[in-house]
């Protein structure tokens, strides 16, 4: 279901609608604009039966071997047309965007098109998450008309970066000035003991350059990853508590696993992870999050089913 405008009917206002917790929650693709009519809550039975926003990872492959990295590494692609399936099938279900991710999704060689089905043949936001190397003028004025947001990952800036990517951080820099002012993007940044002191650098960097947006992501102890330790933690909550006033002015973030321990999240109150957020990994296995080792394979099935079985089961887990 859609409001328009009655001023105006072109796409740009149009407004998807969601029900749940929280209330009524209405979404512009366009702009990113969000309204929460919280005045009367919807009865359980009424509350939209789908994740708000879903990733999917198109595949396993990278051309960087990071050191945190938690994506799986043994190789598996989605099929494009499989993929198109979900995307109509998400439109209809009541989700609002879906992220692709990977592995590194610019290596997937449908990307592109992908990225168009979904803005013409549907009313999702389409985003994606990229180390930002592969990022041309070519690919960028391909996507701009199909992509309302995408994350770059930097994880620590200059020489300490270039430590953990391999790659030149200044490369990374140009890239994302491509992007200023064509596409409207955000940064998404691992902290840990290695990458804590850059961080500072790193919001005003990104301040300068245009970001929307600056997810902060603690490390997590999956795939190669390990757990932050207190010391970094304690360390992350006063910079973000005492960032500049330069960078106060940019939407600061942090994952859903941190969101009850920093003043930053930004969410639902109400909101159960799984109303929130799910997964769908390059095996085509539907989950909560791209750290769950366990899902529901989607196989030739509805993801209307999988997504219902994936409830009943985290139900019976809590119970």
């Amino acid at each position: 279901m859609y409001i328009k405008n009655k001023n105006d009917v072109t796409q740009h206002n149009e407004l998807k609608i969601r029900k749940g917790p929280d209330g009524v929650h209405l979404f512009s693709r366009q702009n990113g604009l969000n309204i929460l009519l919280d005045d009367e809550i919807p009865p359980e039975s009424d509350w939209t039966p789908s994740p708000r926003q879903v990733s999917i990872a198109l595949t396993n492959d990278c051309d960087l071997r990071c050191a945190h990295c938690y994506a799986p590494k043994h190789r598996s692609t989605l099929d494009k047309s499989r993929v198109k399936d979900w995307l109509l099938e998400m439109d209809s279900m009541g989700v609002f965007g879906i992220g692709f991710g990977g592995g590194e999704p610019t290596l997937h060689e449908g990307l592109v098109e992908l990225c168009q089905f979904g803005q013409e043949e549907t009313k999702l936001a389409i985003s994606f998450t990229t180390h930002g190397h592969s990022l041309t003028p070519e690919l960028i004025s391909q996507l701009k008309s199909h992509v309302n947001f995408i994350r770059v990952s930097m994880d620590g800036t200059y020489s300490n970066y270039e430590s953990i990517r391999k790659r030149p951080f200044k490369q990374l820099l140009s890239n994302l000035e491509l992007l200023k002012g064509r596409i409207p993007f955000g940064i998404n940044y691992v902290v840990n003991s290695k990458t804590i002191d850059d961080l500072p650098n790193a919001l005003e960097l990104c301040k300068e350059l245009g970001a929307d947006e600056f997810l902060i992501l603690p490390e997590v102890p999956v795939g190669f990853g390990k757990k932050i330790d207190d010391v970094t933690l304690s360390k992350l909550k006063e910079i973000v508590d005492s960032r500049s006033s330069t960078t106060k002015s940019m939407r600061v973030s942090i994952s859903s696993d941190y969101k009850n321990q920093f003043v930053t999240a930004i969410g639902l109150q109400k909101e159960s992870d799984l109303q929130g957020f799910a997964h769908i990994d390059a095996s085509g296995v539907f989950k909560l999050s791209s750290f769950d080792k366990n899902g529901v394979p989607i196989g030739g099935g509805s993801l209307t089913n999988a997504y219902r079985q994936l409830t009943n089961t985290i139900r019976v887990e809590f119970e």
